[in-house]
């Protein structure tokens, strides 16, 4: 069982992986198996015309590398790789896992998992093979060591990826409910700490032994009766089987492919299940990016744009694993799965593979290359339209991405490090997924958005111009100008600690609502409300208020007036403590809800409300990144800058045209200093 005190973070960068000067790589998915032989030159050839460096093979191709069971044919996986060579392209190969041949499924059906009404998943889509189940692990481990055999010292394979898009779907199969067991045993070692820890005492749940645990089941006991504790470690054990996984067919690959080949995999940008962090074999992670589903974003033309969230997010979140990341599957155009799939504007595809580069991606692959004729994904746009040779309008973006890359190349000077105005604006927000589970299963009010309270301080500080990390406990805090703890809601006394030598040194430390409420086993403190961070802020919480979507609370600062209605703390400042904020009309009018406070050389501010517009957050930020000697931008939202490697990289998910006002030492590479919705400028600072 791999805990939260103990994430691997590869002290081993993956940056070996990718040479500085290529920048970014780019890469298609094909699926051959999917398309008559007789096109596959054709198609490879059209592949390295638009200008892309890799071809991303075979990951949903198990049926046609093992027809039948124990009978293995490779010789058409050859003859495209062979084309990939012809045509200089490299190959990121593929491990089939995500989707079982139907052979398996009529002969063991145990390989599959069972639903929350125990009955078994069916052949007919990806992700549903169990994971825990022996046999299907041995069906795996024997397919990927005869890949990893075959393709691991072939010099045109650059890497694999492992699985797709990895689930950590719950399994309520006879074999996941024995690793779940055993994963309980491990952890707690005796029934009296599980009962202790899950809190069973309430309504009669205890337990005489592990025998008698079953994985808790929200389909037959309802929302209301679920243990909440007990859901955590279904996540926790979910969480650690997925890795496990993983790891598995990465140390497969590791003891027979050659060193030069990384192992990854793409992980959702906005994953709620796997959690990549508990990986401890794959040289880094990627994610996939949909940033355009049917949802309204930001102005009239915003669902025609996409949500950078997806993008912003996991580009930040990803590097956390090896040092590096970037996009393995970007939308290339109008899906099949949006709530409506509108026509993108012109230029969008283009926006997102910029904003997965600006943000430090070293791979941007796209799916699909072709726009597949048939099957649940007929309306899913590939970079070539069905008739098999003319380029989509995403597909026409990515060449002229690919082509704009290799001006960038020709630019890039080693030797650039980050303005001295950037590193003071240096900045970390700590967040993992525990926490995420642990709120999100008691939100205690409908309008309180888990995934994205946190985005917002990430959204906040870009809009700064600020460079930030999203990192983990492990990381070392002096890197940073100003650390954000949003809703972190799960502490101990250590990390605590860790917050309060960071400020004692002369660090810069937010803290906001819902943060340190409970124990690592999600138990409230017997004690006052998140005592221990009451103790780091110097204000107790003596209530907590939610009002209904129709009610608005007044909050007064600096002479300002903010409106709130989903959370809010009422503070008592100790002695020495700063009220920067009060509320400004209910039953409680003057209590505070903002307060700051200087330890040793540094400060620590805790912000006891949730806004919905983030208006106050954002005010009191500013006051944060001036506070810490740092000057700061204030660009709109949807519009993204970034450095990197020398370039600075503007994007606009906005409907607005902005005029990016560029200093007199500044020289425009790509795109004009007006950015348009959809838009792209790069320049450089001499």
């Amino acid at each position: 069982m791999l805990s939260l005190v103990s994430f691997l973070v590869h002290s081993q960068p993956a940056q070996r992986f990718f040479s500085k000067e290529q920048l970014i790589t780019s890469g298609i998915y094909y699926y051959p198996e999917q398309w008559p032989q007789s096109q596959w030159e054709r198609d490879i050839k059209k592949i390295a015309e638009m200008g892309f460096e890799f071809v991303h093979l075979a990951e949903f191709a198990w049926f046609k590398m093992e027809p039948q069971e124990g009978r293995f044919e490779f010789a058409w996986l050859d003859e495209v790789v062979q084309l990939c060579i012809k045509y200089n392209l490299k190959v990121v190969m593929c491990t089939p896992s995500a989707t079982t041949p139907t052979w398996m499924r009529l002969k063991y059906p145990e390989t599959f998992i069972m639903d929350g009404q125990y009955i078994r998943a069916e052949n007919g889509t990806r992700g549903l093979g169990s994971i825990t189940n022996q046999k299907y692990r041995y069906f795996v481990n024997r397919i990927v060591t005869t890949l990893a055999k075959r393709y691991g010292n072939n010099k045109n394979v650059i890497g694999w990826q492992i699985d797709n898009e990895p689930p950590a779907i719950t399994d309520y199969s006879p074999s996941s409910q024995t690793a779940f067991r055993q994963w309980l045993r491990k952890k707690y070692k005796t029934i009296d700490a599980l009962n202790a820890a899950w809190g069973t005492a309430f309504w009669s749940q205890w337990f005489n032994g592990f025998e008698e645990v079953v994985i808790p089941n929200t389909n037959l006991v309802g929302w209301w009766g679920n243990n909440p504790h007990a859901l955590l470690d279904l996540k926790r054990y979910l969480a650690d089987s997925q890795a496990e996984f993983l790891d598995m067919q990465a140390g497969i690959l590791k003891q027979y492919c050659a060193e030069e080949q990384f192992t990854t995999t793409n992980y959702t940008a906005i994953s709620t299940g796997a959690d990549a962090l508990r990986t401890q074999k794959l040289d880094f992670a990627t994610y996939t990016a949909y940033p355009n589903g049917g949802s309204d974003n930001i102005g009239a033309e915003g669902f025609r744009l996409g949500n950078s969230k997806p993008v912003l997010f996991a580009a930040a979140y990803y590097q956390q694993l090896g040092g590096v990341s970037g996009v393995m599957e970007m939308q290339p155009g109008p899906v099949n799965w949006g709530s409506y799939n509108p026509l993108l504007l012109p230029g969008t595809v283009r926006m997102w593979l910029y904003h997965s580069f600006a943000a430090g991606g070293r791979i941007a692959c796209s799916y699909r290359f072709r726009q597949v004729l048939y099957s649940a994904e007929q309306y899913h746009a590939g970079t070539i339209k069905t008739d098999g040779v003319t380029p989509s309008p995403g597909g026409e973006e990515y060449v002229q991405f690919n082509k704009e890359m290799k001006q960038l190349r020709a630019l890039y000077k080693p030797a650039a490090a980050l303005p001295p105005k950037l590193a003071a604006r240096k900045t970390a927000i700590l967040w993992n997924l525990e926490n995420f589970w642990s709120i999100d299963r008691q939100r205690q009010t409908y309008q309180w958005d888990t995934w994205n309270y946190p985005i917002r301080f990430l959204e906040i500080a870009r809009s700064f111009g600020a460079p930030v990390d999203i990192i983990n406990e492990k990381t070392d805090l002096s890197a940073y100008n100003i650390v954000i703890v949003p809703a972190y809601e799960m502490v101990d006394s250590l990390l605590v600690q860790k917050w309060k030598d960071y400020v004692d040194r002369g660090g810069h430390l937010v803290v906001t609502c819902r943060t340190g409420v409970k124990d690592r086993f999600g138990h409230f403190w017997e004690d006052e409300t998140a005592a221990p961070v009451a103790q780091l802020v110097g204000a107790r919480i003596t209530a907590t208020d939610m009002l209904a979507a129709h009610h608005k609370g007044d909050i007064l600062m600096n002479d300002r007036h903010y409106q709130w209605n989903d959370w809010a703390d009422l503070l008592e400042p100790a002695a020495g403590t700063e009220v920067l904020a009060v509320y400004d009309n209910q039953f409680y009018k003057g209590n505070a809800a903002v307060v700051q406070r200087k330890i040793g050389k540094g400060t620590v501010w805790y912000i006891g409300v949730s806004t919905d517009d983030a208006k106050l957050e954002t005010a009191l930020l500013k006051k944060v990144y001036t506070k810490a000697g740092a000057t700061t931008e204030s660009y709109p939202p949807g519009l993204l800058v970034y450095w990197r490697d020398g370039f600075y990289i503007g994007v606009n998910y906005s409907s607005d045209n902005y005029p990016v006002q560029l200093p007199a030492n500044a020289t425009t590479i790509i795109g004009e200093s007006v950015i348009k919705p959809a838009g792209v400028l790069v320049w450089k600072e001499d």
